[in-house]
Formats: C-alpha cells, structure tokens, sequence
C-alpha cells in the first residue's frame, strides 16, 4: 500500500508508456511532456501498453525512489478514456488503481463539514 504525505500530489499519466525506460527517462518524461517539476515532492504514475506494469517515480530530497508492480496475470484499470493527459489522485485512489478497482466508479460517502452538534 502505497502512503505518500497528506500534501503529495499523484500525477497519473494516461497514455502508455514504454517500460524499458528507468529513473532518468520517466524523469525527462515528466519534464518534457507533462511539463512538471520532478524535483517536487509529487508522485508520478506510468503504466505499460498491456497495462499489467505501473512504474512510479517520486524525489526525495537526496534522490528518486522507483516503485514498480507488475500483474502476472491481469491487467490495471486504467483511465483510458478521459479528455486529460494527465489524471490526479489521492492516496485513495492510487490504492484503488493497484488493488484493481477501476477508478471511474469508486467513490466513498460524502464527506460533510461539521457545523455544530445541537
């Protein structure tokens, strides 16, 4: 289970990507097409054609961490049809994405703002 920091955004990339890339690629992928910081403290999701690999790059201060989970014998429920290119996430969701759940019908009770008790 992945648990980034409350203030980490998740940038997941929708298009497929080609997994031979390591650290240095995904990098200059997140620099050059999705036009971000990968130096911020922010998450940064790929998956394969087959969608049955994600890669996940983040910075940590000294370095970047690369998560990996390949499915041996499904596929991730991958957002393919939305008008983005790139989708944010929360800490939820990310779960989701990596247990199998297909993000477009997963929600969770409302969240209320409290007001008083009386």
């Amino acid at each position: 289970m992945i648990r980034p920091a409350g203030d980490v955004q998740i940038h997941l990339y929708r298009h497929p990507v080609d997994m031979r890339k390591a650290i240095n690629g995904l990098v200059a992928m997140v620099e050059g097409e999705l036009e971000l910081d990968p130096f911020s403290a922010d998450l940064f999701i790929f998956c394969n054609r087959a969608r049955n690999l994600v890669k996940m790059i983040a910075w940590e201060g000294n370095g970047f961490v690369l998560w990996m989970k390949r499915l041996e014998k499904s596929r991730f429920k991958w957002p393919l049809s939305m008008p983005i290119d790139v989708v944010q996430l929360n800490t939820q969701e990310i779960n989701w994405l990596l247990d199998g759940y297909p993000l477009t019908i997963q929600q969770g009770h409302q969240h209320l703002p409290h007001h008083t008790v009386l």
